[in-house]
């Protein structure tokens, strides 16, 4: 069974409490145990639901490669995946420094991406190109023996898979070159916030014609069934998926999956940034990206069918 941490600041004292049925406490705010992921898991439910205006962190034993995952709520810190592995995103305040900003924007000097470049024009020179390679090939072997995947986009109140909710599911599969979508808006309780309903377009009055999650959870399950998950950056969409699976009293999906943007990274060395519109004009798709969840599910698609896993060569 995972052992796990929680940490918890400025919270009630009814969730710490409710923790100490489970955990010990072995300095102050600090909780420590041991048990199997579903314990673990409604115990987060418990302290993302009366946290308040507090602060609580997550970590525990998991099966990547540095053997830990982490969650944060309510903290200036808080995770990013880079090809599966989970960073600290700290953001950085009072920067008046043009050149360093632009560093930041970039991510790599030109120097490293130069040197990043010759590890992989001649991969014989390099383990870490080895190793780069080998992760290609796990996913170019995966997709060819593939015929029938899923392409899967969500569209969410937020950035935060605890405390957030999906309002659209979108998806798009292909069985066999038999090509079908599946597309829903989700009813909510509360108010989305303005700058969703500007990026977006989906408003409350939209919401309120929307199903209820567990229904649009039940058929989108059916949809996918036994096949490959596909999406760019997919991670994200698995941990609200994952998130709303466990409110509502469902197992989570444990299909393959494939995220595009890992691809994209080893393909596109010197590709600008890797959000999703960026990457569709470095493979020749110059539609913009809306924002909803069928359409980008579909241009999503599209791309799985541009870059080399999927067969082909970059446009």
């Amino acid at each position: 069974m995972p052992f796990t941490v929680i940490t918890l600041k400025k919270v009630p004292a009814s969730l710490r409490g409710d923790l100490t049925k489970w955990m010990q406490e072995i300095a102050t705010g600090v909780y420590i145990g041991n048990f199997s992921t579903r314990v673990r898991q409604n115990l987060w439910q418990r302290v993302c639901d009366s946290v308040g205006s507090g602060e609580a962190t997550i970590s525990y034993a998991y099966r990547n490669e540095i053997g830990y995952n982490f969650q944060t709520l309510n903290t200036e810190r808080y995770e990013v995946d880079f090809d599966g592995i989970p960073l600290v995103f700290l953001p950085v305040e009072n920067n008046n420094q043009n050149q360093k900003k632009d560093n930041l924007r970039k991510g790599f000097s030109d120097a490293y991406q130069m040197h990043r470049f010759k590890k992989t024009a001649y991969p014989n020179k390099s383990k870490e190109c080895a190793d780069q390679k080998a992760v290609v090939t796990e996913y170019s072997a995966a997709m060819q023996n593939q015929e029938r995947y899923v392409v899967l986009d969500l569209e969410t109140t937020g950035l935060n898979a605890t405390t957030d909710r999906i309002i659209e599911v979108g998806a798009v599969k292909d069985d066999q070159g038999t090509i079908s979508v599946f597309n829903a808006l989700i009813c909510i309780d509360d108010s989305l916030p303005k700058e969703i309903v500007q990026l977006t377009g989906i408003t409350d009055e939209m919401l309120r014609q929307g199903q209820p999650l567990k229904a649009v959870l039940r058929t989108l399950v059916e949809f996918i069934g036994d096949t490959t998950i596909v999406g760019y950056n997919i991670s994200f969409d698995l941990k609200f998926l994952n998130s709303a699976f466990n409110r509502c009293g469902m197992p989570s999906l444990n299909n393959q999956v494939i995220d595009l943007i890992k691809i994209v990274r080893r393909e596109q060395l010197f590709q600008e940034n890797y959000r999703l519109e960026t990457t569709l004009k470095s493979y020749g798709i110059a539609d913009k990206v809306p924002h909803r969840a069928l359409q980008d599910a579909q241009l999503i698609f599209q791309l799985s069918k541009k870059v080399n896993v999927f067969g082909q060569s970059p446009a």
